[in-house]
């Protein structure tokens, strides 16, 4: 029986990286858990963020995965090493496979990072950046009206031009040329981004670095998938089940497989 690589996320936004993971690595299985009942994860104080990482660790534990992927940056900054602590196979976070892509494109030495309130004031992309290059300038900046728009399924409106717009101003006037997007959702507005911050910003998506990395420690473990036969996929969310399926088919472009989760999902607080 082939052993999945399990993905999560507060909500549909860690689909950015399973597009990714799908793309690069298609004979792989893929579990994935939306947490969307309690999505957004970034106004959540840091212990709540991490009582409901272990919640959805201990779910996909029951697959038996060979890896687990915390494709929720508010997860990464702030539950990672607790989930490391509690599990015996790799976990890999998204914020440092996009701080490495950010200081490999930027030729300024300016990167802004755009996230939740969590990851932003965990300073986890800062220290990140710094530590690949000590002289960097990072600009930070939490917009968390985005988040929302994404699990409405609200990419491309007049309603999403503004609040992108109005979100971006602290940015506008800064020398950066890379923009980190420091939240899993944050791609499926990045044609709206990119028109706000123009042609000469590159924008950095962590999913293509994450799924390099998840590469990487499967190839170097010697657990890469050899079958001939292309898996097949399961979905978990914790909240609509219609509009995640529709966001997801939209985004991967293909039909999905989707179970609501069967466990109780504690009283939202």
């Amino acid at each position: 029986m082939q052993q999945p690589i399990a993905i999560f996320d507060s909500g549909v936004g860690g689909l950015t990286v399973v597009k990714e993971v799908m793309r690069q690595l298609p004979r792989e299985k893929v579990i994935y858990f939306g947490d969307t009942a309690r999505t957004p994860y970034g106004p959540r104080p840091a212990e709540e963020v991490v009582r409901f990482t272990r919640e959805m660790v201990d779910y996909l534990i029951q697959f038996r995965p060979k890896m687990i992927v915390a494709a929720c940056n508010t997860s990464t900054a702030v539950a990672l090493d607790d989930i490391r602590s509690r599990v015996a196979v790799p976990v890999v976070g998204v914020i440092h496979p996009g701080a490495r892509a950010a200081n490999g494109r930027t030729q300024s030495g300016i990167v802004g990072v755009i996230g939740t309130e969590g990851t932003i004031h965990s300073g986890a992309y800062e220290q990140a950046l710094k530590q690949l290059s000590p002289n960097i300038e990072v600009v930070s900046l939490a917009c968390p009206r985005f988040v929302p728009l994404v699990e409405q399924g609200n990419f491309r409106s007049e309603e999403t031009l503004e609040t992108v717009r109005s979100s971006l101003v602290p940015l506008m006037e800064t020398r950066l040329d890379t923009l980190i997007l420091g939240c899993t959702h944050y791609p499926f507005l990045s044609e709206t981004i990119s028109e706000i911050m123009g042609s000469s910003v590159a924008l950095i998506n962590s999913a293509d670095e994450t799924a390099r990395e998840i590469s990487t420690i499967l190839h170097d473990r010697g657990r890469l998938a050899r079958n001939d036969e292309l898996p097949v996929h399961q979905f978990f969310c914790s909240g609509d089940p219609l509009m995640f399926k529709k966001i997801a088919q939209q985004w991967l472009g293909e039909q999905i497989a989707l179970t609501p989760v069967v466990w109780q999902v504690p009283k939202i607080g």
